[in-house]
């Protein structure tokens, strides 16, 4: 490929997904794995790594560089940052590389390199490809990853359904989270939602350990959730904040029935105070007795602990507190993200 610069400036808002239950049948879509990372559009004579907000992500990735200088003159690329440990993608160490230190960028770039895993041609040989169809932009991109070497990866892609269920079942071990359904003739919209996502969500019961106050001061505005060790020890492990404001108002009711002075236990994970993550946000929480239970759903783990809010789904009564093990987060076996991905 052969060019100057791209054919419109940096930088640029994503495209995104819509999520939805099922993937959309054929024909005319193609089904790709949704990798657990940091959302990235990378620049080729610009040298550039953006995020989905636009911002600078080279500063913390700066092992990157020379990948991006393997980027022909006027290609950019739509994809994702990830961290590989122990033959999966590991976001909890990639996380840990946005920090404000540079000597420790420095440390980390050495300890737990990133890698980039490429989805999308946006532009090459001084062509704007984002009016252009899926289709063609992919054959394109397949054609660009050929000629690059470590640490780029073409993500795979299937115009199969029953291969993108098959994916969507047995590549979570490797770091999958999902699957993205693309239209073969779809252009690249910028940040709008044109693509379909289908994402890995199970269920857990819980302990309610503890709680935060809603803004407004009157009702609840999430529930700390935990697990036992196999010690005994309850750990925080995430929040559920989904519920109606009566709800909310009736819950506070009945959680300070049951406020003691400490619920999660001694050395275990506690709920997080403020942090470079958090902001100026109140995290200040009451404790409750250990003996309420309830059904939660959750996408993603990070580590042992729930990566996002999970969504409450019934109280369980039945339940007895101790039950509720860490024995029931699932861990994935099958291939690893070497074997998934073509390098």
């Amino acid at each position: 490929m052969t060019g100057g610069g791209a054919p419109f400036p940096p930088p640029l808002t994503p495209m995104e997904a819509k999520v939805r239950e099922e993937l959309p049948p054929p024909p005319g879509w193609a089904y790709e794995p949704k990798w657990d990372g940091f959302r990235a559009v990378a620049w080729g004579a610009e040298r550039r790594l953006d995020s989905r907000n636009r911002r600078p992500l080279l500063r913390y990735f700066p092992e990157l560089e020379p990948a991006l200088g393997q980027l022909p003159a006027g290609v950019v690329v739509d994809g994702e940052v990830v961290v590989v440990r122990d033959g999966t993608l590991d976001f909890d160490a990639l996380q840990q590389r946005i920090h404000p230190a540079a000597s420790r960028i420095a440390l980390l770039a050495g300890e737990t390199p990133a890698e980039l895993v490429a989805f999308d041609l946006l532009a090459a040989d001084g062509l704007d490809l984002r009016p252009r169809p899926f289709a063609e932009r992919r054959e394109r991109l397949t054609a660009l990853l050929a000629d690059l070497d470590h640490p780029w990866h073409l993500t795979p892609s299937t115009t199969d359904v029953d291969r993108g269920r098959a994916w969507f079942r047995d590549f979570e071990s490797a770091g999958c989270d999902g699957i993205v359904a693309k239209r073969l003739d779809g252009p690249y919209i910028e940040g709008e939602r044109a693509m379909i996502k289908v994402k890995h969500r199970r269920t857990v019961d819980v302990v309610v350990g503890g709680y935060r106050v809603h803004k407004e001061g009157d009702r609840v505005g999430s529930l700390l959730l935990g697990l036992y060790n196999p010690a005994g020890v309850l750990h925080f492990i995430g929040h559920c904040s989904g519920f109606g404001d009566a709800d909310r108002v009736a819950l506070l009711a009945r959680l300070r029935d049951h406020e003691v002075p400490a619920s999660f236990g001694e050395g275990a994970r506690q709920p997080g105070g403020p942090s470079r993550w958090s902001g100026d946000k109140d995290l200040s929480w009451t404790p409750v007795r250990a003996e309420l239970v309830c059904e939660v759903s959750y996408d993603q783990l990070t580590g042992d602990r729930f990566r996002h809010a999970t969504r409450f789904e019934r109280w369980r009564p039945d339940k007895d507190p101790d039950e509720c093990t860490f024995e029931q987060l699932e861990r994935p076996d099958g291939p690893r993200f070497a074997d998934v991905v073509a390098s």
